[in-house]
């Protein structure tokens, strides 16, 4: 199975059109040669319709060319009506998207008044209580005939009303039906999403797209390489538009590397025909990041070089770190094989950041570049090597893509039957200015990112970032952001909706400032139940909005506290992490 016809060469995946809205009026075609749509969602209660309104409005403003909407509740999806008669009062046509989780009533309402449907097959028709049952064939066949019975008359009114469906799978609300048979994994997420596609498929329904939605960016690019692949393979009538996006990235520069590295490189490998970067911040803030990620593409993609090359030097839809030995970097320290992926700075950097760094920082240049023995290659020649002990990287001047550079690199080596560790860089063709500090950070986290999710590198430069102190740090949160290294708290935040049951950014900031200290521990924050117990499957505690003003809190996927009251919930999430042994008293000044 494929998902591209090549690692090295861009071409954009050919998509059937779907129409969203009257095009003669504001509306938009997804796939096809069209642009790639940027989309983002309001955060407020939807049953505010000035809020709902002036929220679009904003959005708008900034580019969003898609708005999305929740609608918990009939009553909700109801108000749906007046939101769009007032945005079409004042001659606003953007599309709207209603999100619908848990009530297909909800959505049958909805579908009167919006352009677009979104459903999660997870909760659609299912349920998540993590419970565990065996299906025999004929039970799994009377569960499909059940979730027929209950989404086919939502597909049947958006092809009478000419609505569009969004399928959106997320990692983290995998029925309990799809989790045992299929576990949690990014098979479960395609066979949940194609279930309800060949439901719309047998009513000759196609204005429909797909999103495959994780927190982990490697999870979310090996599911979308997975789902096209398998699109690819059931015909060619199968090419449905896809939508990308990381979802619970956070805020902040975590947020933005995060997405960077699962949108940028599936954009790079020519997947994509709507894309949404989540963010724990203000709507409108996500736009300018999305705009900023497709103006990078072309820049850091081969669309004019055809490399006679096909083979794929790693497995893309099952991530294995590449197999390389140890070696010494320097005098005290050694990359490849088991070790951590370290990170090198060019002498430069070193002079400006190696006077402040205190013995006990865990962010610290562990080589220089120029003192390294390295060997600098340029794949695009024939070369020779005769050790696998020889750190190798991409020489700068290369007339490649840094992302294509070094997989090509791969590739060869692995022709040669070597297993040198590889020293990825940011960038090989420098700019005639530095880049701004925005577009170093997403550029860094694009190609770095999509080279590690590739399970390639054994350490990273990066240089596109001017600023000394900036690059290191920038250094160390990709690969944080890659899931490579923890050297500081991880945070999985939501980007708020009107599902959400505390304000977001506030608690996120509270959280934050009492817990930022506790390195490697990772901490959910999810204003709702919709995706919060199955996306803290990986966190170590999680704090869940349960009901208005009151918080959840979980261990693992595990609640343990109920009704917490939002005043105190934040130092009973501490009193819960100190329970479980994973505190420790920040460090006084």
């Amino acid at each position: 199975m494929r998902y591209c016809e090549s690692p090295y060469f861009f071409q954009r995946r050919k998509t059937r059109e779907i129409v969203i809205g009257d095009t003669a009026h504001g509306g938009v075609i997804i796939g096809g040669d069209h642009p790639v749509v940027k989309q983002s969602m309001i955060t407020c209660d939807t049953m505010d319709t000035a809020a709902s309104v002036q929220q679009t409005l904003d959005l708008v403003k900034v580019g969003c060319q898609i708005v999305r909407i929740t609608a918990p509740t009939v009553k909700d999806a109801a108000n749906l009506e007046n939101i769009v008669a007032e945005l079409r009062k004042v001659g606003v046509t953007v599309p709207i998207v209603a999100d619908i989780h848990f009530k297909p009533e909800a959505a049958m309402e909805a579908v009167k008044w919006v352009e677009v449907i979104r459903v999660n097959p997870g909760n659609y028709a299912d349920t998540k209580k993590f419970a565990i049952k065996e299906y025999s064939d004929a039970q799994y066949a009377e569960e499909l005939k059940r979730i027929e019975e209950k989404f086919a008359p939502l597909v049947l009114e958006c092809k009478k009303l000419k609505r569009c469906i969004r399928i959106g799978t997320n990692h983290g609300s995998l029925s309990d039906r799809i989790m045992n048979r299929f576990g949690d994994s990014p098979l479960g997420m395609i066979e949940s999403a194609l279930e309800f596609a060949h439901i719309c498929r047998k009513h000759d329904f196609h204005n429909f797209k797909f999103s495959m939605k994780s927190s982990n960016p490697k999870v979310m690019i090996e599911c979308y390489r997975l789902l096209v692949a398998r699109l690819n393979k059931l015909g060619a009538d199968w090419n449905y538009p896809i939508h990308l996006g990381v979802t619970e990235a956070g805020e902040g520069e975590d947020g933005r590397i995060k997405s960077a590295i699962g949108i940028g490189s599936l954009l790079c490998d020519g997947l994509g025909d709507t894309i949404r970067v989540s963010l724990t911040e203000d709507s409108p803030h996500e736009i300018p990041v999305c705009q900023d990620l497709l103006a990078l593409i072309p820049k850091l993609t081969n669309s004019e070089l055809r490399l006679p090359y096909s083979e794929f030097p790693f497995d893309p839809f099952h991530f294995e770190k590449r197999a390389t030995p140890e070696i010494p970097l320097n005098d005290t320290m050694k990359c490849g094989g088991e070790q951590l992926i370290r990170v090198v700075v060019t002498w430069a950097t070193y002079d400006k950041v190696a006077p402040k760094i205190r013995p006990k920082d865990d962010v610290r240049p562990e080589a220089v570049y120029e003192d390294l023995n390295v060997f600098e290659i340029d794949p695009t020649q024939d070369f020779e090597i005769n050790c696998d002990t020889q750190l190798v990287t991409v020489k700068d001047g290369v007339k490649l893509p840094a992302i294509t550079a070094f997989r090509l690199l791969a590739a060869k080596l692995k022709r040669l039957g070597r297993k040198n560790p590889i020293l990825l860089k940011d960038c090989i063709n420098f700019e005639p200015v530095p880049l701004a500090p925005n577009i170093a950070l997403l550029q860094a986290g694009v190609v770095i990112g999509a080279l590690l999710a590739d399970g390639i590198g054994d350490a990273i430069l990066i240089r596109g970032e001017s600023g000394a102190g900036l690059s290191l740090r920038l250094a160390y949160n990709v690969l944080q952001a890659a899931g490579c290294r923890s050297f500081k708290t991880d945070y999985v935040a939501c980007p708020s909706c009107g599902r959400t049951l505390f304000n977001l950014q506030t608690v996120t900031a509270r959280i934050k400032a009492r817990t930022e200290h506790l390195k490697g521990v990772k901490i959910a924050i999810m204003g709702c139940i919709v995706n919060g117990p199955g996306e803290m499957a990986d966190a170590d505690f999680g704090y869940v909005g349960g009901a208005p003003n009151k918080i959840n809190l979980y261990v693992g996927k595990q609640a343990i506290k109920f009704n917490i009251p939002e005043a105190e919930a934040v130092e009973r999430l501490v009193d819960l992490i100190k329970e479980h042994g994973k505190w420790v008293e920040p460090e006084t000044a």
